[in-house]
């Protein structure tokens, strides 16, 4: 009786022991999908469309500052990498963007449209 006493406490054990593993498993992976996403956007700059052109191309941000570029805080045009990039934005937008310099053009590679947590800063 003993016997089949502790093999019940024991698998019980294992059993609780088993849900919290795998509940910590869980919250690992959550973390680690998170992190991407803050890895994907940690290069980019956030910026509110001023203005948009879309038969030239271009796009007005007042943008912060731009890492890579090493450029300060302004309003400014920007050429775009693809036009289509302009579907799915409009003025006042609150937007994440990657932009590089490609001959002698300020260019924006990536936009990341309505940043939510944009007011939140």
């Amino acid at each position: 009786m003993k016997k089949n006493a502790f093999i019940l406490i024991v698998a019980l054990f294992a059993g609780v022991c088993g849900g919290v593993i795998d509940s910590a498993a869980q919250t690992a992976k959550e973390n680690q999908e998170q992190s991407e996403t803050v890895d994907k956007t940690a290069d980019m700059t956030q910026g509110e469309v001023r203005k948009i052109d879309k038969e030239a191309g271009k796009l007005t941000l007042k943008h912060e500052r731009i890492a890579n570029l090493n450029m300060p805080p302004m309003t400014m045009v920007f050429r775009l990498k693809n036009i289509s990039m302009l579907n799915n934005i409009q003025v006042g937008d609150k937007i994440l963007f990657k932009a590089t310099e490609n001959n002698g053009y300020l260019t924006i590679t990536e936009i990341k449209s309505r940043v939510s947590d944009y007011e939140k800063k």
